[in-house]
């Protein structure tokens, strides 16, 4: 039962942290989109 819970909080706490990941790239590319060097045509 102990392993179970320790199992299902670590699969919870890895949820979390690729949540979090995910949420610093997308806001990542979207300054970089933002922030783009302006180019002459």
């Amino acid at each position: 039962m102990k392993k179970l819970v320790v199992i299902l909080l670590a699969a919870a706490g890895a949820l979390a942290a690729k949540k979090k990941i995910d949420e610093g790239r997308a806001e990542q590319a979207s300054w970089a989109e933002a922030t783009d060097a302006v180019t002459k045509r």
